[in-house]
């Protein structure tokens, strides 16, 4: 008996993106490994993509994903 069931179709109003076919649908028609979502609404997934532009900057360019400045940049343990 399999612990998980496999979902093959979404719940009415739930929107996808498709990474491989780069479009929008409405359920789960691809693989997860394949797709962003769920998303509410059409145009919530139209944007997926500049969603996913937009928060990798902002994590790119957060100080607390980071080293602090300064701090064994360059060195090796051995050369301190």
């Amino acid at each position: 008996m399999a612990l998980f069931k496999k979902r093959t179709v979404g719940k009415p109003g739930e929107w996808f993106y498709c990474l491989e076919h780069k479009k929008v649908e409405e359920g789960p028609e691809c693989p997860a490994k394949d797709r962003f979502g769920p998303y509410a609404t059409r145009q919530e997934a139209q944007h997926a993509m500049e969603t996913a532009r937009e928060r990798n900057l902002e994590w790119e360019t957060d100080p607390k994903w980071h080293d602090r400045q300064g701090q064994g940049q360059g060195q090796d343990e051995d050369d301190a």
